[in-house]
């Protein structure tokens, strides 16, 4: 197992380590001290090391996890010279290959977008480009989705936005349910009971369109066919559409501005 180790200890990245430890990863893991109180108690709780500045990390590890904001992303930069063998693992939206090439001076970055549900090993792991050791640490924390292209990528980055979205969707479907009498936690059992249902029955009939298996439950006549009528009448359908549209222009125009942009750090402090 290679040594990692954690450039912006944030909520994310503490729900990658407890997903690695309780999937089985044990060799060592170094935080930097950044968020000193989140990474000390991070290091508690799943046998990490808090070490004395980012450098120090950099110095001690063989993949490196970058987990801080994007406006903190040059001066991190700036405060650590990376060697050539070290592997640069970013979660950061909208930071390309180009810029982190020309702010950490390596080629050597994978791209990874991935959820808080890394914490139980049951998130969606989506890396570009796919990298064998990378590969190998992130298998435990659930499924693996290598894309060739960066353009992919960022498509699953509007994906992963769109499981944000989600947890809005249930809040908007408990409280209807709740106003109408049930019991919250009521409401929330069915509500992600039926989601569970929907995604285990999708998952064992792979090879069929996802409209397909709704259109088999929507037959004529049903209640469910009622309601989907009314959705299709209030176009609900096309906010989601328009919501995934406005997310990716923003990453296409952050990725050509980068294009753009001379080279501004190239690694060391």
């Amino acid at each position: 197992m290679k040594t990692i180790g954690v450039l912006g200890v944030g909520d994310l990245t503490e729900k990658v380590i407890r997903g690695l430890r309780k999937g089985g990863y044990s060799a060592p893991i170094y935080l930097s001290p950044r968020n000193l109180e989140k990474a000390q108690n991070l290091a508690k709780a799943f046998d990490c090391e808090v070490l004395a500045d980012n450098q120090a990390v950099v110095d001690a590890a063989q993949i490196l996890l970058l987990g801080v904001r994007p406006d903190s992303l040059e001066s991190l930069a700036r405060s650590v010279d990376i060697g050539p063998r070290q592997q640069l693992v970013s979660f950061i939206a909208g930071a390309s290959h180009r810029q982190l090439t020309q702010l950490f001076g390596t080629d050597r970055t994978v791209r990874s977008m991935l959820s808080y549900a890394a914490e139980t090993n049951s998130t969606t792991v989506v890396l570009n480009p796919p990298a064998a050791d990378v590969e190998a640490l992130f298998a435990s924390l659930g499924t693996l989705v290598p894309v060739e292209q960066e353009e992919q990528f960022e498509l699953a980055t509007v994906a992963a936005c769109v499981n944000g979205w989600f947890y809005f969707l249930l809040h908007d479907l408990q409280r209807w349910f709740t106003d109408k009498g049930l019991d919250p936690q009521q409401a929330r059992r069915l509500i992600l009971g039926n989601l569970s249902d929907c995604v285990a029955y999708a998952k064992e009939q792979d090879d069929r369109p996802f409209a397909e298996l709704g259109k088999s439950i929507a037959t004529r006549g049903t209640y469910t066919a009622l309601g989907l009528e009314m959705l299709g009448l209030h176009q609900a359908n096309a906010a989601w559409s328009a919501a995934c549209e406005v997310v990716l222009d923003a990453l296409v125009a952050k990725s050509e501005e980068d294009d753009r942009s001379p080279a501004r750090t190239l690694g060391g402090r």
